[in-house]
């Protein structure tokens, strides 16, 4: 099986890189072990909220120079500033070519409120959850938050006396419906995805529309968890226009429906342009020739996939593209250099809540994102997204950002010939 490109990971960055070349002709592959980990993200995406020292970014592309300063080896200081420059529109388009529409702009973060009531700066989010613009309070001052009855995985109370403690006047309340009540008897069942397929249904849309008319008749917005609109993107909408008043939706624990939506969306467009995706497959061993890759796959066996380039996007610890040993990290599958601390007692801090040192582990590049073995640059081969060594997703609040604008470097280095 030959193709231009192989893919090793289906995440954000591994699909945005796949979609990107097919758009532009290229016979792409994506080779996909597990779940993607967008599966357990809130579907909004970041940029760049906090620098390394802890300052919070407001407007993303003018902290860029101050970030190289603080972390020359941060992918977004590797790819340069006016790169990045560059590909945070590009990424906005290709989203929207997917057919995700998203809220939001790179000149200035916004906030998206958690499940727990507070807010987090972000870069992009889907239009029917509950956001806000920065200095400015929630849109709604009396909002009903509501809860499903025996669904563990969002707590209505919880996120109204935030809002209470920020002066607003929320309230929560239980929704019952008895439709949702053979889910209810299976905790491992009772799941955000699931709740959506019975909740999509249009036999149960007037027992929902009645229930949140009842709860909410002295409120002036509602709330709930990410529980609508799987299969019925305009579910919100609809149920919006019914009751008269504004429904927006809290992403819940995963699996997040907002993400499951967004991985379904760039799936559908990768396949639409001819590109094929290999589920439930994993990449054990590649030999690396000069002009052609072979790279043997769990499913195929003996059957190599060849390719003329292969670009890593195999994610960090969470999706098994880097392995912590007892003394060392690794990245498994080509054995490329990884930037660890040498000590172990060096790799975590015993606050749970502090930035880990962990997470600037990954795999080592040059400014092309090319990635080493004993110090020598690979070529034909390349690394994108979470498997990248330098940054920290979480207290930096750049994960998605650097998924998207590694991919897109990295397929633009590919559409324009292989630098030296």
């Amino acid at each position: 099986m030959r193709y231009d490109v192989v893919i090793i990971g289906g995440g954000l960055a591994g699909l945005t890189c796949g979609i990107r070349l097919s758009e532009q002709g290229k016979h792409c592959a994506i080779v996909s072990s597990g779940q993607s980990a967008l599966h357990f993200s809130s579907g909004s995406l970041d940029l760049l909220s906090f620098l390394p020292d802890g300052e919070p970014v407001h407007h993303p592309l003018e902290a860029l120079s101050a970030l190289a300063s603080q972390a020359p080896e941060h992918p977004y200081s590797l790819m340069s500033e006016a790169a990045v420059r560059r590909w945070v529109p590009e990424a906005e388009a290709l989203l929207e070519r997917c057919g995700a529409t998203m809220t939001g702009s790179h000149q200035q973060n916004h906030l998206r409120l958690t499940p727990l009531g507070k807010y987090r700066p972000c870069w992009l989010s889907p239009p029917e959850i509950v956001t806000r613009e920065q200095g400015k309070p929630l849109a709604w001052r009396a909002p009903l938050i509501v809860g499903i009855e025996g669904f563990l995985d969002f707590q209505a109370s919880i996120v109204a006396d935030a809002l209470q403690a920020q002066g607003i006047a929320a309230k929560s309340a239980d929704l019952h419906l008895p439709a949702l009540d053979r889910l209810r008897g299976n905790p491992s069942e009772f799941r955000a995805v699931n709740i959506a397929r019975v909740l999509d249904l249009p036999e149960n849309a007037s027992a929902l529309l009645a229930e949140l008319t009842r709860l909410s008749a002295h409120h002036d917005a509602v709330i709930l968890p990410a529980c609508l609109g799987l299969d019925t993107p305009d579910a919100v909408a609809m149920l919006q226009s019914a009751l008269g008043k504004p429904v927006i939706l809290l992403p819940t624990l995963p699996p997040s429906l907002p993400g499951v939506r967004l991985h379904q969306a760039m799936v559908r467009r990768f396949r639409q342009l001819g590109g094929m995706v290999m589920p439930g497959d994993k990449v054990e061993r590649a030999v690396l020739g000069a002009t052609e890759k072979a790279l043997y796959t769990r499913n195929h066996v003996d059957i190599p996939l060849r390719a003329q380039q292969v670009v890593l996007s195999s994610g960090s610890f969470f999706n098994n593209g880097l392995v912590a040993e007892y003394d060392r990290v690794v990245e498994p599958v080509f054995g490329f250099d990884v930037h660890y601390a040498a000590l172990r007692s060096d790799w975590s801090r015993e606050q749970v809540l502090a930035p880990q040192p962990y997470r600037l582990f990954g795999v080592k590049t040059d400014e092309k994102l090319r990635p080493r073995i004993k110090g020598v640059t690979v070529p034909g081969v390349y690394a994108i997204g979470a498997v990248l060594a330098g940054f920290d997703p979480l207290a930096q609040g750049c994960g998605a950002g650097v998924s998207l604008l590694s991919a897109l470097s990295v397929a633009d280095t590919l559409l324009q010939g292989e630098v030296a």
